[in-house]
This record gives structure tokens, sequence and C-alpha cells, in this order.
């Protein structure tokens, strides 16, 4: 491993996290196993043990590691919640775009099985406040109400791993509803769009809810395709920040 005192333009506590993480993508530390000691990794990383005892700290609060005291450090989690999140906010907004897809059409899919007299009402009541985007003095107001609709599809599911998944990711959602807001050369999944979605559940028609979820972003999707663009990235294709 490289003495993480090579690399100059970060902090070394950052280094040592980065290196601790690494380890801990390559299996060398599983979960529920004691990590090597402050002396140890301090020799192996090539920092001072304050530092390693920060960069545990930084992995602790993140939960990927947990601190016993007069025990010593286990690995909790080999995911690094922060991590993944850094990593979403550098995605552009075609590739949010298509993990939203994926989310939401195998929830809509499910939601058409499984949804029940509650889960309808609910779907039904966001759907009605969500109404047409142009309905809507406040931008932000719209936004939410029409994350919420989602969101009751993707409760009606009845998966709560996907619940849990979808609302990690909720944050990146919110940014890809607003982002088509903003941009004038995307279209915008209207409210008919929508109000197919929360029928075919209704009648509980998986290939016609997942058909719907598809058709809401399949149009944005094709208008940020860079091979439909001679190879140039498409309109409003930034990235988050």
């Amino acid at each position: 491993m490289p003495d993480v005192r090579s690399e100059p333009r970060r902090s070394l506590v950052d280094l040592a996290v980065s290196a601790m993480r690494e380890r801990l993508e390559r299996g060398e530390w599983r979960v529920g196993e004691r990590i090597p000691i402050e002396p140890e990794l301090a020799a192996e990383l090539g920092v001072s043990r304050n530092t390693v005892r920060e960069a545990v700290r930084v992995l602790a609060f993140s939960g990927v590691l947990e601190v016993r005291q007069g025990d010593g450090t286990y690995v909790r989690s080999a995911v690094d919640a922060s991590d993944v999140a850094h990593g979403l906010s550098r995605a552009s907004l075609r590739e949010h775009l298509e993990v939203r897809a994926m989310l939401e059409v195998e929830a809509a899919r499910l939601a058409a099985q499984r949804r029940t007299h509650e889960d309808l009402e609910r779907i039904r009541a966001a759907l009605s406040l969500r109404g047409e985007q142009r309905n809507r003095r406040r931008r932000s107001v719209f936004v939410e109400h029409d994350l919420a609709f989602h969101r009751a599809v993707v409760e009606a599911a009845h998966n709560p791993a996907l619940a849990k998944l979808y609302h990690f990711f909720e944050r990146a959602v919110r940014a890809t509803v607003q982002a088509t807001m903003e941009a004038s050369d995307l279209p915008e999944p209207d409210y008919a769009s929508h109000v197919e979605l929360c029928e075919a559940i209704v009648r509980q028609d998986p290939e016609g809810a997942v058909a719907a979820t598809r058709a809401l972003l399949q149009p944005v999707l094709d208008a940020l395709d860079p091979f439909q663009h001679n190879g140039q990235p498409g309109p409003s294709g930034s990235n988050f920040r």
C-alpha cells in the first residue's frame, strides 16, 4: 500500500479514510471483524496515530466502523453511505434518471400486484395534490407533491428494502424533477401520464404500470441520450452539485 503522505493535495485524514475504504472494498476487513490497532494502522499508512484516530471517527460516524471501548474497532458495514451519496452528487442528470427509472419501474410493477385500498387512497390523494404543473404558483411545492406521488407508489410495492433505497435516493429524484422543470429543452412528464400510472395500479395491471412509468421518463432520457446527439452530451446534461 502506498504511503499516503505521497499525496499532499488532500488532507492526511481524507487519505487515511480512502485507504481504509479500499481495504473494506477489497474484502480485507470483513463485517464483524476487528481491524488492526492504531499503532499498526499508523505504521501501515505512514501517518500519525492521531490521523488514524480521526479517520476511524469519520468511518464510525458514517456507520462503517464501530468503536468498542476497551475491545477495539470492528467493521460494521462494508458500504459507506456517505461515499455513495458523494458519488451520487457527481452523477449526471441522465445517470440519475436511469437509476430513478430502474427503481420506479419495479416499484410500479409490485405496486400493481400488491396495492391495498389504503395504498390507493394515498396514491390518489397525492395525484390530486400534484395536479398540472401550470396550476402551481410555487415550483418547490409542485416538486414536493410530485415526489409524494412517486413515494406513495413505491410504498405500495410493500418492499421495505426498496422503500429504504428509494428514500436514500430521494434527494437525487427531487433534483431530477427540478432539473427537468428548469430546462426549457426537456419534456416534463404531464398529469395525464401520472393518471395512466395510477389507473394501471388501480386495475392491478403490472405490465400497464411498467409501461406507464417508462413513458413518464423515457422522453427525458431520449432527450439526454448523447448517442442521439452525434456524440455530444444531450441538453441539460450537467452534473448536480
